[in-house]
C-alpha cells in the first residue's frame, strides 16, 4: 500500500495507485544467517481480487509534494528478513516489539521512515481488533514517551503517541527504538488490511516526529558491520516457497545476476535518483530524454511515472483508459497552431503559453491542482491558476515532439495525438488489458545509470484469476510531479520484483541487478 508522507501532495487530482493490500502473517519462517546476514522470508496466497485494497496514489504523492512529512521509515542491518507476498502487491515480514517479543506483521517500506503498530488502547477504531496490539505493560524494556503523532495518508491515516522499546528484526534486537502506538485507525484502508503496521526505511529526514529510524538505530548500535540493505522480491505469487526476502547488512549472490548498476542519492529523503530515457518498444518517449527524477519504493505496488508517458503507453499495450475532452479539444482547435510552433523551433515550455493555455513562470507551464514541493500552498503564477486545458495541452506538446523526431507527417502527428486521447490513465488508477495480448505487448525499458532495464509483459501486467476468470491489469499508473522535484518516476514493486534492489546507506547509493 503506497503510504509515503506527504512531502508534495500530487494525489489531489485523484489519481489512484493499484496498492494491493498485503497477505495475512502467518507463521514466520525462523530466521536464518548466511554469511553473517540475518533473513526474514515471505509467503504466498492465492491472488484474490475482492480481497485486495485499493489505496490512492496520492499517498506517495502527498509524500513526495511537499506540505508535510508524514513518511514511515526504518534502517536494517546484518540481519535476513523473510517476507510474504500478497498478489505480487505488497510483501509483509514479521517483527517483534517489547521484551518478550510481541509479533507484528509490518510493510517494509523504503518510502517512510517510522516505524508504527496498533496500540492495545486502540478502542474505538474496529481495524486495531482485526489485528495484534502492542501492550505496553507487557514488555518488560517499554519506555514512555508519550508525544503524539499523526499521519495522513491520501485514503487513510493513523494517530497516536510515541512510545520506545525493543525491536526484534530478524536476529537483531534494536534498542530503546521510538515508534508509534497507533490509538486511532478510521476508515476502511486498515480495516482490510493484511498487514498490522508499517515499518520504514527512507531516511530520517522525512521521519514524522524526528524519530530516529529503526535503521538508523541498526548501524548507530553496531548490529550490522556494512550499512546496506537488500530486497529481492518472489514475483511468483502463486509459488508455495519463499515470497521473498530483505538482508541487512549485505546481499545473497543466489537472488541476482551480474553486477549491479549503482546510481547516487540525489535527494535524501526517499531513495531518489535520476533516471534517463523511458522507451517503449525500442523508441523513445521523449519526456524524460533530458533526464527525470526517480524514486525506489518498497512500499508501493506498482509503477508511478508522468500522465504523458503513461498514455503512450496504455496506447502501446491496450490498456482501457479514459476519454478526455479536454485533450480531445486541444486536437481540434489548437492542434496545428502548437505543431506549428514546434516547427518553428519554439522552446516546448513555452508553446502552451504561447497559444494562450497555460502561464509560463519562467521555466515551465504552470499545471492546475500541484502543491509546491516546500510548503502546502497550490502552485501560482503572476496570481492565476491554470485549468485542465492546459496539462492537456502540455501532454500534447510532449507526444507531438516524440512524433517530431521520429518524423511522421503532420496528418499522422494529429491522428495519434488525438488517439492518445482515448487512453488517458483512469483517475482510480487501474487499466484492464486483455490477458490473451500480453505475447503482442512491447517492452518497456527505463534508462538508470546509463544502462537499460527492461520490464517485459509477463513483468508489468498483473494478472488476477485463473482460466476463464482471469482478468489483467497494467502495473503502470499515472501521477504528476512538478519541478523542482520532478518530473518523477516512482519504482514500485513492479519494478523492483524482476531487479534485484541495494540500498548503500554508506555510500548513499541505489543499485540494480536481474534478479535470479
Amino acid at each position: 500500500m503506497d503510504l509515503l508522507p506527504p512531502i508534495a501532495t500530487m494525489g489531489t487530482r485523484g489519481l489512484a495507485l493499484l496498492l494491493l493490500a498485503a497477505v495475512l502473517l502467518q507463521t514466520l519462517l525462523p530466521a536464518s544467517h548466511a554469511e553473517g546476514l540475518v533473513r526474514i522470508a515471505l509467503k504466498k496466497r492465492p491472488i484474490d481480487r475482492n480481497s485486495r485494497v485499493a489505496t490512492s496514489l496520492s499517498d506517495r504523492e502527498d509524500l513526495l509534494g511537499g506540505g508535510g512529512a508524514n513518511t514511515l521509515r526504518s534502517e536494517e542491518e546484518g540481519d535476513i528478513v523473510s517476507l510474504k507476498n500478497y498478489m505480487n502487491a505488497q510483501y509483509f515480514g514479521e517483527i517483534g516489539v517489547g521484551t518478550p517479543p510481541q509479533k507484528f506483521t509490518v510493510i517494509f517500506d523504503t518510502g517512510s521512515s517510522n516505524l508504527w503498530v496498533p496500540s492495545a488502547k486502540c478502542y474505538f477504531s474496529i481495524a486495531c481488533y482485526l489485528h495484534a496490539r502492542y501492550k505496553a505493560g507487557a514488555s518488560s524494556t517499554y519506555k514512555k514517551n508519550g508525544k503524539p503523532a499523526a499521519i495522513q495518508y491520501g485514503t487513510g491515516s493513523i494517530a497516536g503517541y510515541f512510545s520506545e522499546d525493543s525491536v526484534t528484526v530478524g536476529d537483531l534486537v534494536v534498542k530503546d527504538q521510538e515508534f508509534i502506538e497507533a490509538t486511532k485507525e478510521p476508515g476502511v484502508t486498515f480495516l482490510v488490511a493484511k498487514f498490522d503496521g508499517i515499518l520504514g526505511l527512507g531516511f530520517k529526514e522525512i521521519s514524522v516526529g524526528k524519530a530516529v529510524p529503526v535503521w538508523y538505530n541498526m548501524v548507530e548500535q553496531g548490529l550490522i558491520s556494512d550499512p546496506v540493505f537488500s530486497f529481492w522480491l518472489n514475483r511468483h505469487a502463486d509459488d508455495e516457497g519463499e515470497g521473498g526476502e530483505i538482508i541487512f547488512g549485505g546481499m545473497d549472490p543466489k537472488h541476482y545476476v551480474g553486477e549491479h548498476t549503482y546510481v547516487p542519492v540525489t535527494q535524501k529523503g526517499y531513495w531518489q535518483f535520476d533516471m534517463g530515457d523511458v522507451l517503449v518498444g525500442g523508441k523513445s518517449t521523449g519526456f524524460c530524454a533530458g533526464g527525470c527524477a526517480a524514486i525506489a519504493d518498497s512500499g508501493t505496488s506498482l509503477l508511478a511515472g508522468p500522465t504523458a508517458i503513461i498514455t503512450e503507453i496504455n496506447e502501446k499495450i491496450g490498456a482501457a483508459g479514459v476519454v478526455s475532452q479536454e485533450c480531445k479539444t486541444i486536437v481540434s482547435q489548437y492542434g496545428q497552431q502548437i505543431l506549428d510552433l514546434l516547427l518553428a523551433e519554439t522552446q516546448p515550455k513555452k508553446v502552451c503559453s504561447q497559444v494562450g493555455l497555460c502561464t509560463f513562470d519562467g521555466t515551465r507551464g504552470v499545471s492546475a491542482g500541484i502543491r509546491s514541493v516546500v510548503d502546502d500552498e497550490p502552485v501560482k503564477s503572476n496570481g492565476l491558476r491554470t485549468d485542465p486545458m492546459c496539462s492537456a495541452c502540455e501532454m500534447a506538446v510532449v507526444w507531438m515532439q516524440n512524433q517530431l523526431a521520429q518524423n511522421k507527417t503532420q496528418d499522422l502527428i494529429l491522428d495519434y495525438v488525438n488517439q492518445l486521447c482515448n487512453r488517458l490513465p483512469s483517475p482510480m488508477g487501474e487499466s484492464a488489458v486483455d490477458c490473451a495480448s500480453l505475447g503482442s505487448m512491447p517492452d518497456i525499458e527505463f534508462t538508470i545509470g546509463g544502462k537499460k532495464f527492461a520490464l517485459k509483459p509477463e513483468e508489468y501486467i498483473l494478472k488476477v484469476g485463473e482460466g476463464a476468470a482471469a482478468q489483467c491489469i497494467s502495473g503502470f499508473t499515472a501521477m504528476d510531479i512538478p519541478p523542482p522535484r520532478g518530473p518523477l518516476w516512482i519504482l514500485g514493486d513492479v519494478f523492483m520484483g524482476p531487479y534485484h534492489t541495494v540500498f548503500d546507506y554508506g555510500k548513499l547509493r541505489v543499485g540494480f541487478a536481474k534478479a535470479a
